[in-house]
């Protein structure tokens, strides 16, 4: 199963509420029987060369070799992760 990446930085407001939107998403995704995979939060602030690409696109989510920058908005996160996630299942 592939990961579901969040790139963040630490005091980054939007970055907490991306990650409890996210955290729903996948609840209610388990709950349904869907691929839901775990997530994993990764510091941009502990790599220079992803704050110097997400800055000031954080936060961005990844799942494989797809990627949703300024990923703030849960409608957003939702269809991103329907795609990216069933896509992956029927492919």
């Amino acid at each position: 199963m592939r990961e579901l990446v969040l790139y963040a930085r630490p005091g980054c407001h939007l970055c907490v509420e991306t990650r409890a939107a996210l955290e729903a998403i996948l609840a209610d995704r388990r709950q349904r029987g869907l691929v839901a995979p775990g997530l994993v939060e990764r510091d941009i602030s502990t790599n220079p060369e992803w704050e110097r690409a997400w800055f000031a696109e954080i936060p961005v989510v990844e799942v494989g070799d797809r990627r949703l920058t300024l990923a703030t908005s849960p409608v957003r996160l939702r269809r991103f992760l329907d795609e990216a996630l069933d896509a992956a299942v029927a492919g």
